[in-house]
């Protein structure tokens, strides 16, 4: 997870949020030299792991390697999950 740089007024929206429980805030940050992660507490794998791949298919990257994903779905006209390279080693098990 990469670091975001925040300057004051940054910190106290984000803090401002913490306090409405929004999950737009969960991250690492990076303020004046001091990493300040936040995320939720005795958060299950599984929902982290939901979390992440929501995140990965709205930027629209491979959610097993994180490259960019080009090649759209025909049918429904949205990008696919995996990239061309895992999409062909998953059609390879079948």
């Amino acid at each position: 997870m990469e670091l975001k740089k925040i300057n004051k007024t940054a910190l106290k929206k984000i803090f401002d949020d913490v306090e409405i429980e929004s999950d737009s805030v969960i991250g690492s940050y990076l303020y004046r030299g001091f990493r300040i992660q936040i995320s939720r507490y005795n958060s299950p794998v599984n929902e982290r792991y939901m979390r992440l791949y929501k995140k990965r298919r709205e930027l629209g990257i491979c959610i097993r390697c994180g490259k960019k994903v080009t090649n759209k779905n025909s049918r429904t006209g949205k990008l696919y999950r995996l990239c061309e390279f895992h999409r062909s080693m998953t059609d390879k098990k079948k």
